[in-house]
């Protein structure tokens, strides 16, 4: 297709799906509304245009969370959250949906007074507490739209689908009341580090609110509490003790407050939290094979629950502050390159940095070992893999621009596990475990084998953080271990074997260019570390060999007819995306000569699709991730916008109602197996350069 007829069919498909409500930056086809962790994650499943009370909020894998909000107002009550079918009550009307990096902020029209419903999940990637807590807001407040003054009440509710994959086991719960009133629910019977359908099956979720206006409480079945609220306006502040499965009528856990009177000023929020927290929350293979369980960080501040609740509670005004300064910096840094480049990121924010837990070990006394922080990663969707090497490195421009020590801790867990020398292959490991949350390694050494691609990985990010954070503490104390994997590089990238690559749903295939392309940059970034280190012998040994590759991989690797890289050497026809430049941009190696992005510049924008460039030539399909990082290696702004406007034009379609997969087909759109991984922090590959 050409670039002409690209931009004819973009400027069409730019246009969000049509919906009845004004949608800021555009209408997602699922909006974070609960986002910090892997086991606290609700969204809304938006779709062409499903309203924030048109579905039940779902966890990420399409399971239903039980979230629901009612507003009265004058004794006529209307449903702003959620799909709960119980009468009396009507449809609030959205007005408008507006998404940041951070927030998800819905108006809703119930008759005379509209309710602004604000969502914030919390980035902090320079506050390590702060980011550990596995706890998101939801603020509400009410204004008068018909210059009159009226009485209103607002009430939410979770089931106890928060807490179970699995709606046939009994659950419990509690209720305890104070400045704070706080509902808990969890199994009964619990199972350490055990997933059941991706929902971790151990721990408590936490609901929230502070005792301000008057509040009233119930628990009990969904249809009973609800129709309490609707017909009554208040809850009758009683507790069910029949403890049951959470489908066995359905327990949820409610709170209702009373505005009073609301007329043309803003009500004060009523503020609620939601969170889930386990602990241990992971169990870490340290030296002799024995298993390390690990905490989440935020309990080396917190003594109890109720004391993280109430602190968290009370710092919604500042953490709001500090959330809108984030988005803007965000916002204005993105909106630089375009403005549907900040829509993109703006979305894959709060994804990206919802696979995450930031976590420390205890020392011998029992006291929190602070000096020990690791932070992992779930692989999430397909493979549940814990700190994937190939799912980091995607998602690695996102640390490296918000705070790259967060890629460090991401780092560490891999390289200590490695120096004890337990993993058996002399390549970097795949993974740090099979099976989130238990990170117990792999000494059989029978992980996915992607031997090129993980040691070009880690060297790279090795490399990337020590340069943006001047921190050479990664790069002196395992230099044993990034020496070995670069003699792998330096011994099979030339020539890469049959191997997969990152992309290994697409198949292993031999001579792949970009494999050998992220095997030379990683052999230079050795080079790079060793001269940093004062190793001079290798630094030159490294940078030699690299010149005499480079010119033969582009030699097995230019066409013919010198219009592109192929996919793979010798195959004419070939092509790919080679995505892999972007690490020798990134690291400042300049191992490629300016030529080659030029050619492979001008080369896409005559192979573009509706929705993109595909991945390579043995399918149509692409991956969103890899579309920006490529972006960010164009030479004209046109073709740059070309690869950002089809990851705009496929996140805005409405073709799906799932949290952003990063898989997609470049003809119309479909999205393949992937969803809410956190490998959409590489779209944020443009601002880490």
């Amino acid at each position: 297709m050409c670039l002409t007829k690209f931009f004819s069919l973009t400027i069409l498909a730019l246009t969000a799906s049509a919906v009845s409500w004004n949608a800021t930056p555009f209408n997602p086809a699922s909006v974070p509304l609960a986002v910090r962790s892997p086991y606290l994650s609700a969204w809304l499943p938006q779709g062409a245009g499903t309203a924030l009370n048109g579905a039940w909020p779902q966890f990420w894998t399409g399971s239903t969370l039980g979230w629901a909000g009612y507003i009265r107002v004058d004794g006529a009550t209307y449903t702003f959250l959620g799909d709960p079918a119980v009468a009396g009550a009507e449809s609030a009307v959205q007005k408008s949906l507006e998404f940041t990096s951070t927030q998800s902020i819905f108006v809703m029209t119930a008759g005379p007074v509209d309710i602004n419903v604000n969502f914030l999940s919390p980035v902090e990637p320079t506050d390590l507490l702060k980011q550990s807590i596995p706890f998101s807001y939801l603020a509400l407040s009410a204004v008068s739209n018909d210059g009159e003054s009226h009485n209103v009440s607002v009430y939410t509710d979770i089931s106890a689908e928060w807490v179970s994959g699995d709606d046939s086991l009994t659950v419990n719960w509690t209720t305890t009341t104070g400045n704070i009133l706080t509902h808990q629910v969890m199994l009964e019977n619990q199972e350490l580090y055990t997933e059941y359908s991706d929902h971790i099956q151990q721990g408590v979720a936490y609901y929230s609110t502070l005792n301000a206006f008057p509040v009233t409480y119930q628990t009990g079945q969904d249809t009973v509490v609800r129709a309490q609220f609707i017909n009554n306006g208040v809850l009758a502040n009683t507790e069910d003790t029949k403890f049951r499965a959470v489908s066995d009528n359905w327990p949820v856990f409610a709170f209702a407050h009373d505005l009073g009177t609301v007329s043309t000023t803003s009500t004060v929020p009523v503020i609620y939290t939601v969170g889930h927290v386990r602990d241990p929350a992971i169990q870490y293979i340290v030296a002799n094979d024995v298993y390390q369980p690990r905490s989440i960080y935020f309990w080396s501040a917190y003594s109890s629950i109720a004391d993280l609740i109430s602190d968290f509670v009370g710092d919604y005004s500042t953490a709001l502050g500090r959330a809108q300064a984030l988005d803007q910096k965000i916002q204005s840094d993105a909106s630089a390159i375009s403005s549907n480049y900040a829509g993109v990121v703006a979305l894959s924010v709060r994804q990206a940095f919802g696979a995450l837990e930031l976590t420390l070990s205890k020392k011998s006394d029992g006291s929190w070992n602070t000096d020990d922080i690791l932070m992992f990663l779930k692989g999430i969707s397909l493979m549940q893999n814990v700190n994937t090497v190939d799912v980091i490195m995607p998602a690695w421009p996102i640390f490296l621009y918000t705070n790259p020590t967060l890629g460090k801790y991401l780092l560490l867990g891999l390289l200590e596990y490695q120096a004890t020398g337990q993993y058996p292959n002399a390549w970097a490991a795949h993974d740090l475990g099979s099976s989130y949350p238990n990170a117990t390694g792999h000494n059989a050494g029978n992980d996915e084998a992607m031997p090129l691609e993980e040691c070009g990985n880690m060297l790279i990010m090795t490399l990337s953080y020590t340069q943006k954070s001047n921190d050479i503490s990664l790069i002196t104390q395992y230099t044993d271990l990034l020496n070995q994997w670069t003699g792998y590089l330096v011994a099979e990238a030339l020539i890469p074997a049959n191997q997969i690559s990152t992309d290994d749903f697409a198949g292993a295939l031999a001579n792949q260019t970009n494999l050998a392309i992220k095997g030379v940059i990683g052999i230079q970034a050795m080079s790079v570390i060793s001269g940093i280190l004062g190793d001079t012998v290798n630094q030159q040994n490294y940078s030699s060999i690299v010149q005499r590759y480079v010119p033969q991989i582009l030699n097995y690797a230019t066409s013919s007819d010198g219009l592109h890289l192929t996919l793979n050497y010798g195959n004419e026809s070939s092509w790919g995306l080679s995505y892999n430049l972007y690490a020798d941009k990134l690291l400042g190696t300049n191992v490629f000569p300016e030529s080659v992005y030029d050619m492979q510049t001008a080369w896409y924008a005559t192979v573009v699709n509706t929705y993109g460039v595909p991945l390579d030539t043995r399918h149509t399909y692409t991956k969103s991730d890899w579309e920006s990082w490529t972006a960010a290696i164009m030479t004209n702004t046109t073709t740059r916008d070309m690869f950002i406007n089809s990851v705009y034009k496929y996140a805005a379609d409405g073709e799906s109602n799932q949290p952003l997969g990063d898989w997609y087909e470049t003809l119309d759109g479909t999205v393949y197996g992937f969803r809410a991984r956190p490998v959409v922090g590489g779209h944020l590959a443009l601002l880490a350069l």
